[in-house]
């Protein structure tokens, strides 16, 4: 078997599911148009594969569907729960939050909901306030639950099988606009939830990001390198639990934090790393994240919602300006 090879964002999540479909009978797959590929093509070949009994087409109800998979998850399932776009999650809260989230802990350990929810996150080109909300703080805040963005072909492989193997609700949230992303898939890479990655090594400020605001701020990283700011890249990967090491390792050595995310900034979780960082190392930070308004439909509209690569460049420089890290 061709362990590396180039793959999309897509069918390396296709790929992932194929793998720990034939690994494991538990595992099922269900939700709205799964059984011809989904909308992104994330399913694509797979009820063709395991039959309609494994890749389960559903009614229009997000509650039923999450309900279901829960049900399933405490029978001794592994269930794929596809929810379309996390927006549409929305519907089936209750089931995330007051059963999955909570029933290990409710009722000691009697049962577990083995659960992958699939929620499409992000802003969606050109599809409005409805479908391109960004809520991974939403579910990082509720214990009981792992929360997983993946922003490469590679960790959208990786990651989701770690998912279906972890034995706890996982919310995966791949990015609405990432689905045609290309890039080298090795099967062979196994990542563990919870660890971050280091895109690119600096020296002058660790700049912490995920999902699709990842490609913005390489660039941002890219544009500073020139003028001889060297940015420490990280892509946390995992929301919660997150790799405190990696970033205090890296904070210690950089004297400098900036957090971005695509997400609104009031609330969002670069609040919880910068409080965490300044906290343990008394280091400046800042973080960076959307405007508090809904998305637009209009392009002139939508970008305004956007964290663009001179507003992380700016908000770089700014924090530079600060004094380095305290000694004691």
């Amino acid at each position: 078997m061709v362990l590396s090879q180039p793959a999309s964002y897509s069918g390396a999540a296709v790929r992932a599911l194929e793998l720990e479909m034939q690994a494991d009978p538990r595992v099922v797959v269900l939700g709205e148009d799964v059984g011809r590929g989904g909308i992104f093509g994330q399913y694509k070949g797979l009820q063709q594969q395991f039959g309609a009994q494994r890749v389960i087409d559903t009614p229009i109800s997000e509650a039923a569907i999450m309900g279901a998979g829960v049900g399933m998850a405490l029978a001794g399932l592994r269930p794929v729960v596809e929810m379309r776009v996390v927006d549409f999650a929305l519907c089936g809260m209750d089931e995330v939050i007051n059963q999955a989230a909570k029933n290990r802990y409710m009722f000691g350990g009697q049962g577990r909901v083995p659960l992958v929810a699939r929620m499409p996150n992000g802003i969606w080109d050109a599809s409005a306030a409805q479908h391109s909300q960004s809520l991974e703080a939403w579910f990082a805040h509720m214990p009981g639950l792992v929360v997983v963005c993946p922003g490469s072909v590679q960790d959208n492989y990786s990651l989701l099988r770690a998912a279906l193997q972890s034995g706890d609700p996982v919310v995966y949230m791949e990015h609405k606009t990432l689905w045609g992303l290309q890039g080298a898939l090795d099967e062979s890479v196994q990542v563990p939830l919870g660890q971050a990655a280091c895109l690119r090594p600096g020296s002058n400020l660790t700049l912490v990001s995920w999902s699709r605001q990842l490609q913005v701020c390489a660039s941002a990283c890219e544009q500073l390198a020139a003028q001889g700011v060297e940015l420490e890249l990280i892509d946390l990967r995992t929301i919660w639990p997150w790799d405190r090491e990696t970033v205090l390792d890296s904070c210690a050595r950089t004297g400098h934090l900036l957090v971005v995310h695509e997400a609104i900034q009031a609330a969002g979780f670069g609040a919880e790393i910068a409080a965490t960082v300044a906290e343990e190392l008394g280091i400046p930070v800042r973080r960076l994240g959307g405007p508090r308004i809904p998305v637009g439909y209009a392009p002139v509209l939508e970008a305004q919602a956007r964290v663009s690569q001179e507003q992380v460049m700016a908000a770089a420089l700014a924090c530079l300006q600060g004094p380095r890290a305290r000694t004691t």
